[in-house]
């Protein structure tokens, strides 16, 4: 169920129509009960899923800027996301981690957390949407360094393909400081404890 604000971009009906067409080339009957309502929520549902091509995750960042002193690690872990691959529309989901060193300004610890919801309502790669992280907060803070390592399970591996249902893909993001091993290993010693997905 959707909240009675929400707004719904552009194109909805339209979306709601092709997905009427998909079903039918699918073999279904669009015309049972079960099915007349879903070509409009399956367009408002990949509306939402997708919301983050709306957004500027600079100016969320911009928007709690505070001048600080603090130049040692700030980490923000198992921010948890969900998202859809590019390539079979089926979702990969899991945790992101983020470390960055401030260089004079710091930003609200939940803007990190949006950061990561709106490039992942986006299709994505898990590769990408990791140096998309990074390099926000690095062009938008300035920070001595930054660091993001993203933990996530693939639908498309599970569901299809492979069939692998316990794989973890890893990626990671590093910039500055954590160029330096030391650095690196420091913040993964910091969120090693984490709980599994």
């Amino acid at each position: 169920m959707y909240p009675e604000n929400e707004i719904f971009r552009e194109g909805l009906d339209e979306l709601a129509d092709h997905y009427k067409s998909i079903l039918t080339l699918l073999g279904e009957d669009v015309t049972r009960d079960g099915l007349l309502k879903t070509p409009m929520r399956v367009a408002k549902a990949m509306q939402v899923l997708t919301r983050g091509y709306e957004m500027d995750a600079h100016k969320v960042l911009t928007d709690a800027l505070f001048k600080e002193d603090y130049s040692q690690m700030v980490i923000v872990k198992d921010i948890d996301f969900f998202s859809l691959c590019e390539h079979h529309i089926l979702p990969f989901y899991g945790k992101v981690h983020v470390a960055y060193i401030p260089n004079g300004y710091i930003t609200g610890l939940s803007k990190i957390a949006r950061v990561v919801d709106i490039y992942s309502h986006r299709l994505q790669v898990q590769e990408r949407m990791t140096l998309q992280i990074r390099q926000c907060i690095e062009e938008t803070l300035h920070p001595l360094g930054v660091m993001v390592v993203v933990e996530a399970k693939h639908m498309c591996m599970q569901m299809r393909g492979v069939e692998k249902q316990n794989s973890i893909t890893t990626t990671s993001e590093f910039s500055g400081a954590f160029n330096q091993a030391k650095t690196r290993q420091e913040f993964m010693n910091l969120i090693s404890h984490q709980k599994t997905l």
